[in-house]
């Protein structure tokens, strides 16, 4: 009975260990800390599929040029891929050279939000 009962706890921990992953950013274009000519869309690959009611980002500019000030959204619609793991984020309008910094956040069949953000810059 021990020899039976043992494999099987450890199976059921391991399971229990792969449920309870949480989906991490993959990849992200522009890459974060890069500069980049501008952009006409992000994309943010997750390592899980999202659900997409729950999923987004805000776009902010944090610099323009060399002059710092406040930052400010920049209107951009999200939305996720066909592919169902990628988070696309498109400007309105083209980004003026500067400072940019994405904030995400998902969610995935774990239900779980997770948030995430990371910097670029546009020349």
């Amino acid at each position: 009975m021990r020899r039976v009962f043992l494999p099987a706890t450890l199976a059921l921990l391991g399971i229990a260990g792969v449920a309870q992953a949480h989906p991490k950013l993959l990849s992200a274009t522009p890459a974060p800390n890069a500069t980049v000519a501008t952009p006409t869309r992000l994309a943010l690959r997750f390592s899980e599929k999202l659900m997409p009611k729950f999923s987004g980002a805000d776009l902010m500019m944090t610099a323009h040029g060399d002059t710092s000030h406040p930052p400010m959204k920049v209107a951009a619609a999200a939305g996720v891929a066909d592919d169902g793991r990628t988070l696309v984020v498109t400007p309105k309008a083209p980004l003026a050279p500067g400072r940019y910094s994405i904030a995400w956040h998902i969610v995935s069949a774990d239900t779980h939000r997770v948030a995430g953000n990371f910097a670029f810059a546009v020349k």
